[in-house]
């Protein structure tokens, strides 16, 4: 029998959301989003990065439909299971973090819907979105917000031309670098 099979299938699904969580994590941290970028590095600051890239991925898994419901919820899960446990190890007690996940998720839900408008409505609606939430703790210039408000419109595109089963596999393959730098992201690259 295959070592795959001795994992039942949701167990299959939480360790490939598990794992993509962990890659958007590793995206969420580039350094040059807050040296270059001014996203406050702070928690709150972290936050606001890792839950702008777990929202493109729960974007782009949309389109699959209910295909995907089960993993996004997963995804999703994974996300604030980690939120709870972090919490804890910054010295919350075990009254203050239920509901502290809790203001955090419905934040979360928030950016979604403030971000879904955002990206729909065009440059000026996602700058203010970006300035509201991402750099909500700062006040960035205008060039700064414009720089990042564009570099998420190719993070959004390079996650919309992802296949489905990169994400279901935990590899999305988002070249950062090149967005980064302000050049066209190669198709295919890694992270």
């Amino acid at each position: 029998m295959p070592f795959s099979k001795l994992f039942s299938r949701t167990a299959r699904r939480r360790y490939s959301a598990d794992s993509l969580y962990l890659a958007l994590v590793a995206l969420a941290r580039e350094p040059r989003f807050y040296t270059e970028l001014g996203v406050p590095d702070t928690v709150d600051g972290r936050f606001e990065m890792l839950s702008l890239f777990v929202y493109l991925a729960l974007r782009r898994l949309r389109r699959e439909g209910e295909a995907s419901a089960r993993f996004s919820q997963e995804l999703f899960d994974t996300m604030f299971a980690d939120m709870d446990q972090s919490l804890r190890e910054l010295g919350a007690g075990d009254l203050g973090v239920a509901p502290r996940i809790k203001r955090m998720a419905e934040g979360f839900y928030g950016r979604i819907a403030a971000y879904d408008k955002a990206l729909e409505e065009g440059a000026g609606a996602l700058v203010t979105a970006l300035s509201r939430n991402l750099y909500g703790t700062v006040k960035p210039d205008e060039a700064v917000l414009a720089r990042m408000a564009d570099i998420v419109r190719q993070l959004d595109g390079l996650f919309a031309g992802l296949p489905a089963e990169a994400l279901y596999a935990g590899e999305p393959h988002v070249p950062l670098t090149p967005v980064l730098d302000g050049q066209p992201a190669a198709e295919g690259a890694k992270i």
